[in-house]
């Protein structure tokens, strides 16, 4: 790493324990124990995803990295039906670091990580959000924007940078959504941000668990064909998912459609209706993530899916990535003649 990019990462390093400050977006399927070791071992900042694991699979999975990692982030889905159950195991567990996602955490369970000893961050999709988790008293914040991969905010990366990044100093900041070079991954750290967030990129790598289906329609796949879902009617708050469009997007139309009618016939609440949107999405992802079933499977991903061809070792992409984020930055310097 060019001496002089040191002032730029020290901030995430610190705060991560990393050689680059580059987390791995954690997704349901994909990042389980074998992913965040690579990622931690290539230098960056591997997260093991919750998603609605049995409690006792999530605590084995976290004895397991105990074994070799002293830092590693454990992310928790707040509308998981397991989601309090995990939190109450996690604290207990000492993790490093402790990641709230899916929807905002309460005050009160955030002061719960922090008092386990844990590093407590949170995502955030609006200003609104961020302020609020801020003041929740959240260590640090991942600003995702809406071309991320997965469920999603209503405001893209640029516009969330602006609004929150560019005020912000006393807080680290993580940019997430649409991230997937070294030359972009320099631009944020200019702009103030302690690191970033990438997802999809880490999909192509070879270390990544998923099937090779799923890996072969990312590597197809234009920034175009990573469609965010619509809500239909606010009768059905869902949270809009990014994916890439195939039947099973189409699927979750007529599922949403179904929800409504019993929902106005009384047949379930809300709370039900929501329930069975969540089951569809974990049931689905699994289906193209472990069955390579790429055609009614959630192939969710971001719209930087567009920008990664082949897969990887996970080594070769940080190394790729710190390249890149120097040769930015000597052609920056040369243009400004600094």
């Amino acid at each position: 790493m060019l001496k002089e990019l040191e002032p730029l990462i020290k901030r995430g390093n610190d705060f991560l324990g990393t050689r680059v400050p580059i987390m791995c977006g954690a997704m349901t399927w994909v990042s389980d124990v074998n992913l965040v070791r690579a990622v931690n071992r290539a230098g960056a900042f591997g997260v093991l995803a919750g998603g609605n694991m049995p409690v006792d699979m999530l605590e084995r999975d976290i004895d397991e990295l105990k074994k070799t990692e002293e830092r590693f982030g454990v992310n928790l889905i707040t509308i998981a039906p397991n989601y309090k159950s995990h939190l109450e195991m996690v604290c207990k567990k000492q993790v490093s670091h402790i990641i709230f996602a899916g929807s905002f955490p309460k005050a009160s369970e955030v002061k719960m990580a922090k008092d386990s000893g844990a590093k407590v961050i949170c995502f955030a999709s609006t200003l609104q959000i961020a302020d609020r988790m801020v003041n929740f008293g959240a260590d640090a914040i991942i600003l995702e924007g809406s071309e991320a991969g997965g469920h999603i905010g209503p405001v893209s990366t640029i516009v969330l940078i602006q609004q929150f990044l560019f005020d912000k100093r006393d807080i680290p900041i993580f940019i997430a959504g649409g991230i997937a070079t070294g030359r972009m991954v320099l631009h944020i750290l200019l702009m103030g941000a302690a690191g970033v967030q990438m997802g999809t990129r880490f999909v192509m790598s070879e270390e990544c668990s998923a099937h090779p289906k799923f890996k072969e329609a990312f590597r197809k796949a234009q920034a175009r064909d990573a469609v965010a879902t619509p809500q239909f009617d606010s009768a059905l708050p869902v949270i809009p998912v990014r994916a890439l469009k195939n039947k099973g997007m189409v699927n979750f139309g007529k599922l949403q459609l179904e929800l409504l009618k019993k929902l106005e016939k009384g047949e379930i609440d809300r709370m039900q209706a929501q329930y069975e949107v969540e089951k569809y999405w974990v049931g689905s992802l699994r289906k193209a993530v472990k069955e390579g079933d790429v055609e009614y499977g959630s192939l969710m991903a971001g719209q930087s899916v567009g920008l990664v061809d082949e897969v990887k070792p996970i080594k070769d992409i940080v190394d790729e990535i710190i390249s890149e984020m120097e040769d930015e930055f000597l052609r920056i310097r040369r243009i400004c003649r600094i």
